[in-house]
């Protein structure tokens, strides 16, 4: 079976962001099935209408399906694991700037019910965290709680701030790692 990756951009994200491109190339050299999708009004999220996109984008789910998310597009990831039937498993995860929740009036939609660790849990298969230190939107104890709570593998690594192409992140060669050591 062919092994899928779906590559989830953040707030204000498009496919051809950052290192988005770079890692789409370097997995279909590796014989993955990859998408970079353009969730729905970006600069204006809504919960309910990423995670409506992200259900329609990867249709039905399997152990050989990878979702790499950067900042918000990982808790978007985190909802569609949450709301998967019990039956229903990914192969793993790439979190990059994750988190569970952040203080911003803009997106307490996304927040409106929390997370359900355990159903996430069960469901992801195995799970890599990716942090900065310096990150000036996500503090790594956001990145130290997907650890705790979902068991994730946090990476933490210097000379990035929020991975984003805006300060030249075009390349994530930990991402590309994670990706391949879940994907075993």
């Amino acid at each position: 079976m062919s092994r899928r990756a779906f590559i989830i951009h953040g707030w204000g994200g498009y496919p051809e962001e950052g290192w988005f491109p770079w890692l789409k190339h370097e997995l279909k050299q590796r014989q993955f099935s990859v998408e970079v999708p353009q969730l729905p009004k970006a600069a204006t999220p809504n919960r309910d209408e990423w995670l409506a996109a992200l259900k329609e984008i990867v249709g039905k789910p399997n152990r050989h399906t990878y979702l790499i998310g950067h900042s918000l597009g990982c808790y978007t990831i985190l909802k569609y694991i949450e709301s998967l039937q019990w039956f229903q498993r990914v192969g793993g995860v790439v979190l990059v700037a994750g988190f569970a929740s952040l203080n911003i009036p803009l997106l307490n939609n996304f927040y409106s019910a929390p997370l359900n660790w355990k159903k996430i849990r069960r469901r992801a298969g195995r799970i890599v965290a990716l942090h900065s230190p310096k990150d000036p939107f996500v503090p790594l104890a956001k990145g130290e709680e997907l650890r705790d709570k979902l068991g994730a593998k946090l990476l933490v690594l210097e000379g990035y701030r929020h991975f984003s192409g805006r300060e030249g992140a075009t390349k994530l060669p930990s991402a590309l790692d994670a990706v391949l050591e879940i994907s075993g």
